[in-house]
């Protein structure tokens, strides 16, 4: 079962190579600029264990996040792809050298790093997600575009929302629209949501003047 899973996760990987192969994988942001431009995103993401309200769930963790992966779900939000009215008129208000400054600030100066190192057994469910994950939420070295977010110490609560949305269909990606439907149950949800959150990491609160 797990080679299938693991087949399966790698054949979605390698379409979205195909499909979405950009020049928007590297990005070509001015953090300074950045660092100035966040300021109308720190009421919520610069403070630790922010919560979205209805449904209730902890803001993401930015800082150290891939450059590429921010600028692809600020284009997400958007264009409308992800459903979230108050990200999706903040994205609408920046221009697309603004995402890419700020997504240049979040990240610093250099990605993380896929790493081989996980803490605890790695859950069956977790299978479908690590061709482009890697086995413990940091990623793997193939040229995925747009990169995969970081998803080691994201907050749980979020990583259940995403994988539930992805899930019902409210919030569209080529590769997780197919990849989340393999996790059958909500409990397979949580199983992976928890695994990931528990992954040593370097993401954190994108406080301002923090490194």
């Amino acid at each position: 079962m797990l080679s299938r899973l693991n087949g399966l996760a790698l054949l979605a990987g390698m379409t979205a190579l195909g499909a979405l192969c950009s020049s928007s994988a590297q990005a070509v942001g001015s953090p300074a600029d950045g660092a100035k431009k966040f300021y109308t995103c720190v009421g919520c993401h610069g403070i630790d264990d922010y919560k979205n309200a209805y449904p209730d769930y902890g803001v993401p963790k930015l800082r150290h996040q891939h450059a590429a992966y921010i600028i692809s779900a600020l284009q997400e939000y958007k264009s409308g792809e992800r459903p979230h009215p108050t990200m999706h008129a903040q994205a609408s208000s920046l221009s697309d050298q603004d995402i890419e400054d700020i997504a240049a600030y979040l990240q610093g100066v250099e990605s993380v790093k896929p790493s081989a190192k996980n803490e605890g057994a790695v859950p069956a469910q977790v299978a479908p997600c690590a061709a482009c994950h890697g086995e413990n939420g940091l990623g793997v070295d193939a040229p995925l575009s747009p990169k995969p977010p970081v998803l080691a110490g994201q907050h749980v609560s979020y990583l259940e929302q995403a994988l539930t949305t992805y899930r019902n269909g409210r919030r569209k990606n080529v590769v997780m629209d197919g990849m989340a439907q393999l996790l059958k149950t909500d409990e397979d949800v949580k199983i992976v949501a928890a695994y990931f959150a528990s992954q040593p990491s370097p993401l954190a609160t994108a406080k301002i003047g923090a490194k």
